[in-house]
């Protein structure tokens, strides 16, 4: 029973892909998900493509040289999402190999003991203060069992450590265990439908420097893509510009919201759906009512241009006495 049976050759750090003629403005800002193999680390995978597309570079979610899957690289202005995806759920399939021989029904039994909020401490290897932790299993999903080889689907907060995970219910079965293969599958709303291997991405950097564009822009989601799973918030086209400024949005510039809890991290859009940005909610959304006054959400990080809306609020002149 494996995870993968095939690995592709990955390219070499000194040779990341066909140069780009293009000028940098040609690629969009965006979000670029990458289907990373085993061997390379998070860190060299995103410095690949930075190179591969001579644009700025940040990845979300850091994996393991020997865990593949689903790695989320941030492109141009959309490095400035970091915060809000690495508070992104994660899924992943997960080979564990027992130490001792168990029953199916105790498995489910512990698995069952698994699923909620679990406390964790990072591996001595980690990169982290390994401080304890509070972390939410939110599905744990036996798919297979083999003698001692079990595969198992799980969806968890992130900065989960599934390896951890493995050695817990190892304990807990009596019979020990450890992680032997792990793939991400899924972090927030991006799965492994929308992964491309580098060999993709060299292809289309390829067919770039030819002059076509339609592969690589076909790669790269927008930008708003990265908070398409947020609660968000629409505001009015005479709001927009004074947000995109820095100011605090008041509540005569809502339209609509949707749920969320004060101190949250919310995407706020234009009515006719445009990004603005991403805010920090000042109240809870049912404490807020469209039309009344009162500030409601504080602007964290703009992303639209100053002066895409006109401005609709004025600036009154102070009269100074003599």
């Amino acid at each position: 029973m494996q995870l993968e049976t095939n690995y592709s050759q990955v390219p070499q750090i000194d040779r990341p892909g066909p140069e780009v003629p293009a000028p940098e403005a040609e690629i969009p800002s965006g979000i670029l998900v990458i289907d990373k193999t085993r061997g390379p680390s998070s860190h060299q995978v995103t410095a690949w493509v930075g190179k591969m597309l001579h644009v700025h570079v940040g990845h979300s979610g850091t994996l393991d040289p020997q865990v593949s899957g689903v790695l989320l690289v941030m492109l141009g202005r959309a490095v400035r999402l970091a915060p809000l995806l690495l508070q992104h759920q994660k899924e992943y399939v997960c080979l564990m190999r027992l130490h001792g021989d168990t029953t199916r029904e105790r498995l489910d039994e512990v698995m069952r003991e698994f699923t909620g909020r679990i406390y964790q401490r990072p591996p001595r290897r980690s990169a982290v203060a390994r401080n304890l932790r509070i972390r939410t299993i939110h599905s744990l999903i036996i798919l297979d069992f083999e003698e001692r080889l079990v595969l198992f689907r799980v969806t968890c907060d992130a900065g989960t450590y599934i390896r951890s995970l493995c050695h817990h219910i190892g304990l807990a079965l009596g019979t020990g265990a450890h992680m032997q293969e792990l793939r991400r599958t899924r972090s927030g709303g991006f799965d492994e439908s929308d992964a491309y291997s580098l060999h993709d991405l060299a292809d289309a950097v390829s067919a770039l420097s030819k002059g076509d564009s339609s592969l690589l822009r076909k790669m790269i989601q927008p930008i708003e893509a990265g908070v398409r799973d947020h609660p968000g918030i629409t505001i009015r086209g005479s709001a927009v510009d004074a947000v995109v400024r820095g100011a605090a949005l008041a509540g005569v510039g809502v339209i609509q919201s949707d749920q969320f809890r004060k101190k949250d991290l919310i995407a706020i859009k234009t009515e006719a759906g445009e990004f603005v940005g991403i805010g920090e909610a000042l109240l809870d959304s049912a404490r807020i009512v469209p039309g009344k006054p009162g500030l409601v959400v504080a602007p964290r990080i703009v992303f639209m241009v100053p002066g895409t809306y006109p401005k609709g609020w004025k600036t009154h002149k102070t009269e100074v006495k003599p």
